[in-house]
């Protein structure tokens, strides 16, 4: 009996005998967790489709796919180099990213109009955008501005006072482009890493500047939204992934219709084929 005893209660060290006692229940915080985030995303999405409607928007915008974990490789597009850019590490200049998902991105220009429906807008939406500035337009209100850039927006250079560059010496053109970083650092707090040449026009000082004041990428476009209408780069008049979209910051003394009318012109296009709204600065 004793032997019997020895076994039985080896058997139970090494739990090969049923035990009379009800096992502890599982643990579901995965499960609890996974509805909790399933919950979080139908009320954003929820809240996306009540903001397209209380915009106007004839679709709900689509929800942008994550950033890439790998940056792509950001090169001159072919015919926009000056001579010795890549020999000389100039900054590069492209119209698109490169990127197989169907994402566009928009950005928008000066300054001059500073609409505070237009921030409720975008922040409503919650569209990603980036913009260029200019400081003769973006001084009236520093402080429209700081909204913008509180809402997430990165605020880039687009020279002190739009100037056609190349007409401009190379000390010209770096104090046009420095004097902006400048003015964003003191403003804003932090040196953008973008730039934009007004009217799109750069020679070899414009990029030799734009680097020497501490610019890494010159991003041109590939379209330009208004409010009534789309103008294309390419010959097929369309959009493509990884596009570039270029607008202004204009009101009704330029276009007629507001900011918001340009957003829902941008929006309705590139929803209805399919595209998101990225942000650029994820993919450089």
């Amino acid at each position: 009996m004793a032997g019997v005893a020895v076994l039985t209660a080896a058997a139970i060290a090494s739990g090969c005998t049923r035990s009379t006692e009800a096992p502890p229940p599982l643990k579901a915080p995965p499960a609890r967790a996974l509805d909790g985030y399933a919950a979080k995303l139908r009320a954003e999405q929820a809240a996306r489709v009540a903001a397209a409607k209380r915009w106007g928007l004839k679709e709900t915008p689509l929800r942008a796919p994550a950033p890439p974990a790998r940056k792509p490789q950001i090169t001159t597009r072919d015919g926009f180099e000056v001579d010795g850019h890549e020999e000389q590490g100039l900054p590069p200049v492209f119209t698109t990213v490169p990127t197989k998902e169907k994402v566009v991105f928009l950005t928008i220009d000066d300054g001059a109009e500073k609409d505070p429906a237009f921030l409720r807008m975008m922040s409503d939406l919650k569209i990603p955008y980036t913009a260029f500035l200019s400081d003769y337009l973006v001084s009236e209100d520093y402080g429209y501005f700081r909204k913008m850039q509180a809402r997430g927006v990165t605020l880039n250079n687009h020279t002190l006072n739009h100037p056609y560059l190349p007409g401009l010496s190379y000390e010209e053109q770096k104090s046009e482009i420095c004097g902006m970083q400048d003015v964003i650092e003191e403003r804003y707090g932090k040196r953008p890493l973008l730039f934009r040449p007004p009217y799109g026009n750069y020679n070899s000082d414009t990029l030799h500047a734009a680097k020497d004041c501490g610019v890494t990428h010159v991003p041109l476009w590939n379209e330009e939204v208004f409010v009534d209408r789309w103008d294309y780069r390419e010959w097929d008049r369309d959009i493509h992934p990884g596009d570039i979209v270029l607008s202004h910051f204009r009101g009704t003394d330029d276009w007629a219709g507001e900011m918001p009318d340009m957003i829902r012109v941008f929006l309705d296009k590139v929803t209805a084929k399919g595209y998101a709204v990225g942000r650029l600065e994820d993919y450089l």
